[in-house]
């Protein structure tokens, strides 16, 4: 027997168990530790150290993986001691990087490459503050240029409709799921941003929505009317039927009545742009890109741009300048003499080489 789908799934969801539930659950790493200077507990202070400065879990996190990676390789060639780690080995570690595949086969990309070897350069430069090493062995090893790529393409407004109706708003969850979309389009917010927001960040009165961002920045974003109407809705007729404890204060709701995993939401998403025909990257993500892409095209000043998105920096949200293709085009058609060909237009006739129109070739 199938499980149920819908809202009807809720009950059933319930009443299953945590291992029931599957997802992932920690494991240990298995890394050697019976030494004082074994790198896997050098590994667990760096973290601890970067957790008593305040860094956000999605830091911690990202960094233990990037460590995970390399101590996994130096424990396959027997370098399980920081004393052992020299720059040579790095570097044959990089190497290996390069080559390295994804179980999809796909390799690393150079951005992912960089940020993984600028985690081991900081880890190092910890140890030898620390006196753990007399010197840094990553000082002087040179990271992998910088892309320089545009974002995934946005949505047109066509393509945007299409996916806004792919979930079944007869059913509580489609009318969820609505309103996770249209929230995504109306603030631009990363799919991390959505799973933490709690009932008590949502202003309605004032239409505003208070977002806590990377680096624990908050920041306060409008909301469209749109996608406030279609909140309103869930918040009304959807979560009160999802809540299993009114102590739970996280705004969407799983079947499981708690709050989304990222990774959830990004296969939720991945789905609905398959069934909608689409075929982007980026899942969550292109509804942040298309939310920008239409503002500016619609002349929105670059920096309010910067503001909605959380982006600490110009530089980074000047990238879709560059995306935008409309004002480019329309500045294109009005200044470039070419352009002025309308479709459709018939072309002149080449002449030919004796420079009589081509009636001499057609009279032959």
């Amino acid at each position: 027997m199938s499980a149920p789908k819908g809202i009807a799934a809720v009950e059933w969801l319930a009443k299953r168990t945590k291992e029931q539930r599957g997802g992932n659950a920690p494991k240990p790493d298995g890394f050697e530790r019976g030494t004082p200077d074994a790198l896997a507990l050098w590994q667990d202070a760096y973290l601890e150290s970067l957790a008593s400065r305040n860094y956000s879990p999605g830091t911690l996190q990202g960094r233990q993986d990037a460590l995970k990676m390399f101590l996994a390789w130096a424990a396959e060639r027997d370098l399980k001691q920081a004393s052992q780690i020299t720059r040579p080995v790095l570097e044959n570690f990089q190497r290996w990087l390069w080559r390295y595949q994804k179980p999809n086969g796909q390799r690393l990309g150079w951005s992912t490459q960089r940020n993984r070897l600028g985690i081991l350069k900081d880890f190092f430069r910890w140890l030898t503050r620390q006196n753990v090493l007399l010197h840094n062995p990553a000082s002087e090893l040179e990271l992998p240029r910088m892309e320089k790529r545009l974002p995934q393409e946005a949505l047109t407004p066509g393509e945007l409709d299409r996916l806004l109706s792919i979930p079944n708003v007869a059913d509580p969850l489609g009318v969820r799921d609505r309103a996770m979309l249209e929230l995504f389009y109306s603030c631009g917010l990363r799919r991390a941003e959505l799973c933490q927001l709690q009932l008590a960040d949502l202003n309605a009165e004032r239409r505003t929505l208070r977002v806590f961002g990377k680096g624990k920045k908050d920041r306060v974003v409008p909301v469209g009317g749109r996608a406030l109407q279609w909140v309103e809705r869930y918040l009304r007729e959807v979560r009160p039927r999802l809540c299993l404890d009114t102590r739970t204060q996280a705004l969407f709701l799983t079947g499981y009545g708690g709050a989304f995993n990222p990774d959830v939401l990004s296969r939720m998403v991945s789905a609905w742009l398959r069934q909608a025909g689409l075929k982007r990257k980026g899942c969550c993500h292109v509804l942040r890109h298309t939310c920008a892409t239409h503002m500016l095209e619609n002349g929105a000043d670059i920096r309010f741009i910067q503001q909605l998105l959380g982006h600490e920096k110009l530089d980074t949200t000047a990238i879709y300048t560059e995306v935008s293709i409309k004002q480019l085009q329309e500045v294109h058609a009005r200044c470039h003499p070419s352009a002025r060909t309308e479709p459709g237009q018939t072309l002149p006739i080449a002449a030919s080489a004796d420079g009589d129109g081509g009636s001499h070739a057609n009279g032959a």
